[in-house]
Parts: structure tokens; sequence; C-alpha cells
């Protein structure tokens, strides 16, 4: 029985379904990585958890094991009105873990959208009133703030934003931070930072920790304690079609999203017991 098998039910808790943008302008960040494998280590803890992937390379969806031939309705359809919510979800292999796919299309789809009104809320307008039955909606969002990153912040409750422990991942979060309060003001009033996490930390690196110590004292609490390491098994498993935590569960790399889980949902609601947990 693997990891999320064993996991049990949601409790009855009420509990109101929170979307998060998964975003960072910079490629190689552990984006997708982070997406996915949380969407499975909240699965495994009860929720009931819906991936979109908004980025064109679809790397999201290959890593939950959704090869192409099997994308006949994306978040491409999903995005232009051309599908509804429910035509375009498919279930993963994974229990309560569900995604809707993305295609190559998306590539051109910011510049179908230039014409459209109020191009930035096509997304929000496709999810927000139909996702009642998911506990959290992750939007993988392509690595650029482009109309496709925008259309994520402005559907989004929250914003979690993966950073590499290296300098020049520094200056890329810093615009971020920009775009994401420029959205705040003028487009979506509830959307907040729910927080950046370190990745690809490498204890044996002093850059790493200087890295971590400089995002710290800017952000301070908005920094998550959990740090995800580098590791050979997360590298290797979306090469399988797998997210970590199915592919080893016991490795450094899975074991700290199952902790990035525990916190987030700490975070998100302190002192209430989030779906599968006892009260």
């Amino acid at each position: 029985m693997s990891l999320v098998e064993a996991r049990a039910e949601p409790s009855p808790v009420a509990y109101r379904t929170r979307i998060v943008a998964v975003a960072n302008q910079k490629g190689g960040v552990g984006k997708t990585t982070t997406a996915i494998n949380l969407a499975t280590a909240l699965a495994a803890s009860g929720h009931h958890v819906l991936v979109v992937d908004l980025d064109p390379q679809g790397n999201a969806s290959t890593g939950l094991g959704v090869g192409r031939r099997k994308r006949q309705v994306t978040s491409y359809e999903l995005i232009l009105g051309e599908a509804e919510l429910a035509d375009a979800v498919l279930g993963t292999e994974i229990p309560r873990l569900s995604i809707i796919p993305a295609s190559e299309d998306l590539s051109g789809a910011e510049f179908e959208l230039m014409g459209r009104e109020r191009r930035e809320f096509l997304l929000s307008r496709a999810i927000r009133s139909r996702v009642g039955d998911y506990d959290e909606v992750l939007i993988d969002c392509p690595p650029s703030l482009n109309l496709l990153t925008i259309n994520a912040l402005v559907a989004a409750d929250s914003a979690l934003v993966p950073m590499q422990c290296e300098f020049y991942a520094l200056e890329g979060l810093s615009q971020l931070m920009r775009t994401i309060e420029r959205v705040k003001r003028a487009l979506n009033p509830r959307l907040e930072l729910q927080g950046v996490v370190l990745t690809m930390y490498d204890s044996r690196n002093n850059l790493s920790d200087l890295v971590a110590l400089d995002v710290r004292e800017h952000l301070g609490d908005k920094v998550f304690d959990t740090v995800i390491p580098r590791n050979v098994r997360v590298s290797e498993a979306p090469s399988h079609g797998k997210p970590v935590l199915i592919y080893d569960h016991r490795c450094a790399g899975a074991q700290a999203y199952m902790e990035l889980a525990a916190e987030l949902l700490r975070r998100a609601a302190p002192g209430v017991p989030p779906p599968g947990v006892p009260q």
C-alpha cells in the first residue's frame, strides 16, 4: 500500500476551497516540482486537490502521469471559454488528486487573449465558482510574468513562491513581489503572499545558507520554515511520470514536501484541523 493510499478519508470539517498560484518568473527553481508534490502531499493528508496546469510546457501534467494523448480538453480551452471546468478535469492515479492538463496551445494564448474584454479575469471566471468540490486548488504558472500568470494571480487567494537558493534568484523575487502587489491593488484585493519556499537547498554550499538568511531577513515569517533539499530522487521522479512522494516516499525530498504541506495547513488555519486530521 502506498503512502497516499494509506491515508484516511477527510473528516467532516468545514473548510473553504483555497486557490493558490504557484509562481516564479524564473525557470528551473522547482516551481512545477513544488506544485505537484505539494498537491500529492495534501491529497495524502485527506484533501481533495485540483492542479491547474497553466504552463505551456505541460510539465505538471507529465509529472502526474497524464500523457499528451489524454489531454483532449485542457486549460487552453478552459481559459478561452471553449470548455467547462468539469470537461477539462482528469483524475490521476493518486487518490483525491485531479488535474486540468496543459497543452502547447497555451504558448499562443497570450496573443489570443489580448483583444478580450477583462482578459485578466478569464481564468477566475472559469474556475472560482466551480471548484467547491475541492479543498485545495494549485495553479502551476508559466515561468514568466505574462498574461497567463496574471490570470492565475487574479483567480487565486494567495501566491506561493518557490525560490532556488542561489544569488540571482533574489533579483527575480523582488520583481515578482512587485507584480503580486500590483495585482492586489488593481485587480484582486484578496490576493496575499502565501509564502516563499526555499528549494534546491544544499547544506554543503555556504551560498545556500547566505541566500536563505538574506531572504528570511527581508521577508521574515513569510518564508516557510520547511526547506526543500537538493535531492536526486526528486529529479528522477518526473521521468517516471510520478511525484517523488510516489516514486520514493522515504527520500529526503519527499519527506520535505510532506512537512511543507503540514506547515501550509498550519499557517492557513491555525488552531483549525484540516480535512483528514482528527479533532
